[in-house]
């Protein structure tokens, strides 16, 4: 289905979205977007770490 996009037709895609959106709103979504790739990826690693350590079970009893 996108196996042939060339670099024209993203700009074109780009340059709509630039008249719709507009150049600030462009920059909000972006900005937005990599905060949830970056928040992703950090959940991705913490989850990896937890699944790495071995369980530590606490005892109840001994607050």
């Amino acid at each position: 289905m996108f196996h042939s996009i060339s670099v024209w037709e993203l700009l074109v895609i780009f340059l709509i979205l630039l008249l719709i959106f507009g150049a600030g709103r462009l920059a909000d979504i972006g900005k937005g977007l990599g905060e949830g790739v970056a928040n992703f990826i950090k959940g991705l690693k913490s989850a990896k770490q937890e699944m790495d350590q071995p369980e530590q079970k606490s005892d109840p009893s001994s607050k």
